[in-house]
């Protein structure tokens, strides 16, 4: 038999990581064994369901590369795909259990599965053999008074009629998973093999809610994160892969997951390390992509990056020092404005001494003469310029990138100074010297 997983979110809002890390379990299973994933929507609520949180969640999923091989924008002969769309296949199931002798009608209009009050046992890929005594509990409402369906219900109907053969869910759902079982088995129809993964918790051990900070997959994307660096993060929240390294691509993680090895305990989300990932994968990026995921931030920031040439060497040089996408304009901006703020702790260290502006006036004049504008030979310059004014080659240095960024922070100065060329060196020295260390 084929494996056939199910992702089936609700459209009332955003993708939530919680969410994003079922789906991407599914989606590593359906991969790694050659198998199908199907999107379904979960949209009964009428009340709550927008089409912009379909919209989001559809764009999450894509971003995070979970592609579905069922369901909406995909199509497939399983369908529908959306349960609004499904009444007539949720009716026809009930008939099968009025048949059967498993439902009946409350005065109300309500109708009720009729429980077989029998021990139940759940074989869980990650929890283990999982045993429910007879219930006490009333009979089950299946269909409202309204008519329609509650949840417990159409999600195992779905499941039957999609082929599903294998449930990643969150473990919340567990306690009534023996309700979804009896079902099946009134139904004549064998369950599919469930896997009930951990919940996510935050840092203080409190359940992550909806206004958590990482709880919406959009904020990832809007913080400047990687694709490639949550999805490696959102594995290891309740999974630890059986590898020397936890980096790992997509390949790699496919090829090592087991639902066997996923934690039976919560995982607790750390942003800090899921930043502390996406700084491993920037490092990485090969220089044309890392200026694809990069300029977009750069241009809302208003920077003129139409030099391509310029950028790409600009945003190397500093990758090693940034760890979201959001914070290259900060690093990155003097290499496209001449215009740019002084820092006010830098004005300071500028005119702390007295003899800063001779040392300024010195390096300009030499740097004005050097017919050798490559990084060594600005460094050879800076050097001698140290050696004729008796101070030590170091005292230059932040003198440089003081001028030549208005920041204490950044590249070498050699770097600064080469990309952005010798004019707009001589002309930022200048302006140090009219606006700053003034005589």
């Amino acid at each position: 038999m084929s494996v056939r997983v199910r992702f089936a979110p609700s459209p009332t809002g955003y993708l939530h990581v919680g969410g994003a890390r079922t789906a991407l379990f599914n989606w590593l299973y359906a991969r790694k064994h050659g198998g199908t994933l199907v999107l379904r929507v979960e949209d009964t609520d009428q009340a709550r369901n927008t089409d912009e949180a379909q919209t989001a969640i559809l764009d999450g999923l894509r971003w995070l590369g979970l592609d579905w091989d069922e369901g909406p924008e995909v199509g497939g002969d399983r369908g529908p795909y959306f349960q609004s769309e499904r009444k007539d296949h949720y009716d026809a199931a009930l008939a099968v259990l009025e048949a059967a002798g498993r439902v009946y009608t409350e005065d109300n209009g309500a109708v009720r599965f009729r429980f077989s009050r029998t021990p139940i046992t759940i074989p869980d890929l990650v929890c283990g053999n999982v045993d429910f005594a007879p219930t006490e509990e009333p009979d089950m409402t299946v269909r409202r008074p309204d008519g329609s369906y509650i949840f417990h219900f159409v999600n195992v109907i779905d499941d039957i009629e999609m082929g599903i053969t294998h449930v990643f869910r969150g473990e919340d759902h567990l306690s009534n998973t023996w309700k979804h079982i009896d079902l099946f088995n009134a139904l004549g129809k064998t369950p599919p093999t469930y896997a009930h993964i951990p919940l996510l918790l935050n840092p203080s051990g409190s359940k992550m809610s909806k206004r958590d900070e990482g709880a919406s997959i959009d904020s990832y994307r809007e913080h400047g994160f990687l694709p490639d660096a949550v999805f490696n993060y959102l594995c290891l929240l309740g999974w630890t892969p059986r590898a020397e390294t936890e980096k790992l691509d997509r390949q790699a993680l496919t090829g090592l997951f087991d639902p066997a090895e996923i934690h039976s305990s919560n995982a607790r989300f750390d942003m800090a390390k899921c930043t502390w990932f996406n700084a491993q994968y920037l490092r990485d990026l090969a220089p044309d992509l890392l200026l694809e995921s990069a300029s977009p931030f750069l241009e809302k920031a208003g920077l003129n990056i139409s030099d391509a040439t310029l950028t790409t060497a600009a945003l190397q040089s500093v990758k090693e020092k940034v760890s979201l996408l959001t914070e290259f304009p900060e690093w990155v901006h003097y290499f496209f404005r001449d215009d740019f703020p002084f820092e006010p702790d830098v004005i300071t260290k500028l005119q702390a001494k007295r003899e800063n502006r001779e040392l300024f006036v010195a390096l300009q004049a030499a740097l004005a003469k050097s017919t050798d504008w490559t990084e060594d030979g600005i460094h050879q310059t800076m050097a001698q310029v140290a050696t004729d004014q008796g101070v030590k080659p170091g005292a230059l240095m932040p003198l440089m990138r003081f001028s030549l960024s208005g920041q204490s922070r950044g590249p070498g100065v050699t770097t600064i100074a080469h990309l952005v060329g010798k004019d707009r060196t001589l002309a930022r020295l200048q302006r140090t010297l009219d606006e700053v260390v003034k005589g």
